[in-house]
């Protein structure tokens, strides 16, 4: 499907390209429905979509999400399963989560679900997580990437929310997705934490963030995080995965704004992946 003309020149990647593709996350137009992400991802000229499941009824609906991708001409890269604290009532049981968002991946033709790391008071569904995720990935035929994510502070010091442990980096996971806001708050370097992963880097969230402690989401280039040089040093790797821009534009005054930010982010990683035309 190819991408729809009249896209701003430096954020479209020249014909025939064959690098890195940039997706834009459903979550960069929170809390609009999943439509609006699909209609600002053609319009900007992204190369396709990842979908978070939440509540929305359209983000859990594969037939409806594959109407949308086909109106759009915009392919469904990735399904971010409902693992996240405000998603603890979508499709039920942790298992179930990951099950039904890979199914529904394969459905629609994503080749990645993205997962968070379990929580502590998930019994079962913790202690054999690495297992079960292998299992799905082989079941479904889709790779199950889980997240880095960050310690939780009460009263300055950490408090043990994840098992085995929010830093996916050290555990047996065989796909790993990256995201440079959560990265920021635990104090990581992403491009060190990318050279040590290799091959097992399947999946980035293009952001940014700060240490003060908030998931910020913001523009990469404001935040701490070597944005730039990461994705650099991904075409120099020969990363074979998909980045998804997923910034925060709730506080974008207006849509004009929000397309704004989006297309200058998608500018941004079209240049440092070295597919921005040239002026």
């Amino acid at each position: 499907m190819g991408r729809v003309s009249g896209a701003v020149s430096e954020g479209t990647a020249p014909e025939g390209n064959a690098g890195v593709r940039v997706a834009l996350s459903s979550a960069s137009v929170y809390p609009l429905a999943v439509h609006e992400a699909f209609a600002v991802s053609r319009s900007l000229g992204y190369d396709g979509v990842e979908v978070m499941v939440t509540n929305n009824h359209v983000s859990q609906n594969p037939d409806k999400l594959s109407a949308l991708s086909q109106q759009y001409g915009q392919p469904i890269v990735a399904i971010h399963a409902p693992t996240l604290l405000l998603t603890q009532q979508v499709w039920g049981k942790a298992w179930t989560k990951v099950e039904m968002s890979a199914a529904m991946a394969a459905e629609v033709g994503a080749g990645t679900v993205v997962v968070h790391p379990p929580f502590r008071w998930q019994s079962g569904y913790a202690e054999n997580f690495a297992e079960g995720v292998q299992r799905i990935t082989a079941e479904y035929g889709v790779t199950v990437a889980v997240e880095n994510m960050y310690p939780w502070r009460v009263r300055g010091r950490e408090a043990k929310a994840y098992l085995p442990h929010w830093n996916p980096v050290p555990q047996s996971y065989e796909a790993i997705t990256w995201d440079f806001s959560h990265a920021a708050i635990a104090g990581m370097d992403s491009l060190e934490e990318m050279r040590t992963l290799g091959d097992r880097l399947s999946h980035v969230h293009l952001t940014d963030g700060t240490t003060n402690g908030r998931d910020e989401h913001l523009l990469p280039g404001q935040g701490t995080q070597r944005c730039a040089e990461s994705l650099e040093f991904l075409v120099t790797s020969g990363f074979s995965g998909v980045v998804a821009v997923e910034v925060s534009t709730r506080k974008a005054k207006g849509a004009d704004e929000r397309d704004k930010w989006l297309g200058e982010t998608l500018a941004f990683a079209r240049r440092h992946l070295g597919q921005a035309k040239e002026t």
